[in-house]
């Protein structure tokens, strides 16, 4: 008798499991398809922000553009709107070099001594945080020390410095990627800022290559074009412990995917980085371009794209995207009502 008693219980347990979600606790299939299209319905009308104007190609993208995205650590894939077209990673390409300069140097403390990880709570180019945060560079999710992570990677010339982060930026993605090269043109045109945070920190041997290349390399691997669905990828993989979904290849030490994922919670966001934990609650890096995407470790990249940013240069539609699943799906890091 009493073993039937258990046998019901039993089954009263596996009765009682959603459907709709894994066995690992990731939401099933349905949620995660109609959170995606939710979330591009809701927000595909939202006209607040513009195309950022100080690289002039930027502002030539059309505004209306937008596309959601998921990609699961297993590799399922969700999709709504404008996710084949193809934009400047810009300052999302930040955390990607963060985690080769690890890969490379076989340690995250390459990071942490030379550039440092530390929010500064100002504008990603400020030049103000150089001055009177200590250690000059910062974090490598802001200019200046997103140069200093180019000026990491080791090569004996800037074409071999800029092949390896491309390389690794297609092994994340699991494709082919490209530099835009209108996007790069017009950036290295009117990078005046960013040559100045390379001799500041020079001045300060806190930059570990020639400067000036390593200003047009950090160029160039922000002018490379990836769509919503890549960018999704290379979410997942760090989601997956380095371990791209899709072709279920090792492309980062997963003893470093926590540091990444660390400093994009605290930095991803410039800032805003405070609001965004307090919303969304997912390590997430955004870019000028019109990109996020967002990790939910162990589960899942979100992506949204749009170009219209707000004035700390994230992009309005894709922040509200990825807020909403973030909410629909009980995915925040510090704990979810739902």
């Amino acid at each position: 008798m009493l073993h039937r008693v258990v046998a019901v219980i039993v089954l009263a347990v596996f009765v009682a499991v959603p459907l709709t979600t894994s066995a690992q606790g990731t939401p099933g299939a349905q949620v995660l398809s109609r959170a995606v299209q939710e979330a591009y319905e809701k927000f595909k009308d939202v006209k607040d922000g513009a195309n950022a104007d100080y690289i002039p190609e930027l502002a030539k993208v059309p505004s209306e553009l937008f596309g959601v995205a998921i990609v699961t650590a297993r590799g399922d894939i969700y999709a709504a709107g404008d996710v084949d077209y193809a934009f400047s990673i810009q300052s999302v390409s930040k955390p990607f070099t963060a985690a080769l300069v690890m890969q490379e140097q076989g340690t995250a403390d390459a990071i942490r001594e030379k550039i440092g990880v530390e929010p500064t709570g100002m504008p990603f180019n400020s030049l103000l945080a150089t001055q009177v945060v200590k250690g000059v560079s910062v974090n490598p999710l802001v200019n200046s020390g997103a140069i200093a992570s180019v000026s990491l990677v080791k090569a004996k010339s800037a074409q071999e410095r800029f092949d390896k982060i491309q390389n690794f930026y297609e092994r994340l993605a699991a494709d082919k990627l490209s530099v835009i090269e209108d996007v790069y043109r017009s950036e290295a045109a009117t990078n005046q800022r960013n040559r100045a945070h390379a001799y500041i920190l020079f001045a300060s041997d806190r930059i570990y290559s020639d400067p000036m290349e390593a200003v047009d390399v950090y160029t160039r691997q922000c002018s490379i074009g990836v769509t919503a669905k890549q960018l999704a990828v290379m979410g997942a993989t760090l989601a997956n412990s380095g371990v791209n979904p899709i072709t279920r290849t090792p492309v980062l030490d997963s003893k470093y995917v926590p540091k990444v994922l660390a400093i994009m919670m605290m930095a991803g966001f410039y800032d805003e980085a405070g609001l965004w934990a307090y919303t969304a609650g997912l390590p997430a890096k955004t870019g000028v371009g019109g990109g996020i995407v967002a990790v939910v470790p162990g589960k899942m990249a979100i992506v949204g794209f749009s170009p219209r940013v707000n004035d700390a240069g994230n992009s309005v539609r894709a922040m509200k995207a990825i807020e909403y699943i973030s909410d629909q799906l009980g995915v925040n890091v510090f704990g979810s009502g739902r």
